[in-house]
């Protein structure tokens, strides 16, 4: 009897003991984050930051909502701290942070390009990948996009138009449907929505990802357009967008590609090593990736950049080196 209970005292020691260096672990982890991301990231990147909170309670976050060319702005311009970057074009901080302001950069989603609208829009029992542009065109009806200028998904948007453009031999398609309704034009493609539901507009040129969050209909549209597909980098290539620099009066040119999302920690950052903890919860499969998949996105991790070799040694796995 008391050999047993030796054994059983022992066992105890030994659960408490293995079980209380996770708890301290978590205890240790504290600080606050600052995130500046992607509109259309926003119900993912709260749902990540929400069930990371859980498991590491001392940490709190400030999530900052904008364009993604805006976000860099932000760092490269105001020089506004910022733990983490989150864009919705990875090239926003190859071509706005890297060098000065950034490192490197991993690549982690997928999207595509759709044509978001609900029951009440105008003529959406009519609507289909054949004559989308021609509802859009209509003069009962309206639709809005987000600035070229703030916005992936704004310059996204008029590749997207250039390449239906090309797809269904429509001339002057582009310069019809980009002159029209500009009044409806917004900083984000997240601050369309509200002009969705108050039936102020009719479309939007939206994020599949964000449609599916938001329980809207979208159309989806032929891939060779919607640049989502990876075997069609060559046709999305042959299209481009002109937005503003790094600078007043400068210009950078967007060449059509797949959508990448990617993220960063910039040079400025106040916490970088609670940020490394987040971004590598976000990056894992059962963490944010699994939180990405579940809301419309494409999980791509891991996946090339031109930058690997100054990722940290404990992100390098969530990455591939560029072979190019």
């Amino acid at each position: 009897m008391k050999q047993l209970l030796l054994y059983l005292t022992s066992i105890t020691l030994l659960f408490n003991c293995c079980t209380s260096t996770p708890n301290k672990q978590k205890a240790n982890i504290s600080g606050e984050l600052t995130i500046f991301h992607a509109g259309s990231l926003s119900m993912p990147m709260k749902a990540a930051v929400d069930s990371f909170t859980r498991l590491h309670p001392n940490v709190t976050f400030k999530l900052e909502s904008a364009g993604s060319v805006e976000c860099a702005r932000k760092i490269s311009e105001i020089g506004k701290p910022c733990d983490i970057m989150a864009s919705a074009d990875y090239k926003v901080i190859d071509k706005l942070l890297i060098p000065q302001f950034a490192s490197w950069n991993i690549p982690f989603a997928g999207n595509e390009m759709a044509i978001v609208y609900h029951e009440k829009s105008r003529h959406s029992s009519e609507i289909n990948k054949d004559n989308w542009y021609d509802i859009l065109l209509n003069q009962d009806v309206a639709y809005g996009r987000s600035d070229p200028n703030s916005d992936p998904c704004g310059y996204r948007t008029v590749m997207t138009v250039k390449l239906a453009e090309k797809l269904y031999l429509k001339s002057d398609l582009t310069k019809k449907i980009l002159e029209k309704d500009n009044k409806y034009i917004r900083p984000k493609e997240v601050d369309l929505l509200a002009l969705l539901e108050s039936n102020t507009i009719d479309y939007i040129f939206l994020y599949k990802s964000v449609a599916i969050q938001h329980g809207l209909k979208y159309l989806e549209l032929p891939q060779e357009i919607n640049l989502s597909n990876i075997a069609m980098e060559g046709i999305y290539k042959t299209v481009s967008v002109e937005v503003k620099g790094k600078t007043p009066n400068t210009f950078i040119t967007m060449n059509g590609e797949p959508m990448v999302y990617g993220l960063t920690i910039p040079k400025n950052a106040l916490n970088p090593k609670l940020a490394l903890e987040f971004v590598k919860y976000f990056l894992e499969a059962n963490g944010g990736q699994a939180i990405m998949k579940k809301m419309g996105q494409t999980a791509i991790v891991p996946s090339a950049t031109a930058s690997f070799d100054s990722i940290p040694e404990v992100l390098k796995v969530f990455a591939l080196r560029n072979p190019k």
